[in-house]
């Protein structure tokens, strides 16, 4: 398993695919409570269906925890991820 890094600056989560330059990249926003608004997730078509989606979205909801933040749930493959994970309820915003 890859590490996740959290570029906060790009206010973006990555996650290298291979030691490559590919990634898969979940995107966020701050809202104006401060909590993270998951806007975006991708992974290159090429490596589709390895479940790098899902460990992102499991990294970044970690980190939420971890941090103390609140997740806003706009992209749909997090919220569809979250439907699936509810132990995570106490990360997500309303």
């Amino acid at each position: 398993m890859a590490e996740v890094i959290h570029e906060r600056d790009a206010h973006r989560y990555r996650l290298a695919i291979d030691g490559s330059d590919d990634a898969a990249l979940a995107y966020y926003r701050i809202d104006d409570n401060g909590h993270r608004v998951l806007t975006h997730t991708e992974v290159p078509y090429e490596f589709s269906g390895r479940g790098l989606a899902s460990e992102l979205a499991r990294a970044v909801f970690d980190d939420a925890r971890e941090s103390g933040a609140k997740l806003v749930l706009q992209c749909p493959f997090m919220a569809g991820w979250y439907a699936r994970h509810p132990e995570y309820r106490d990360v997500v915003a309303g």
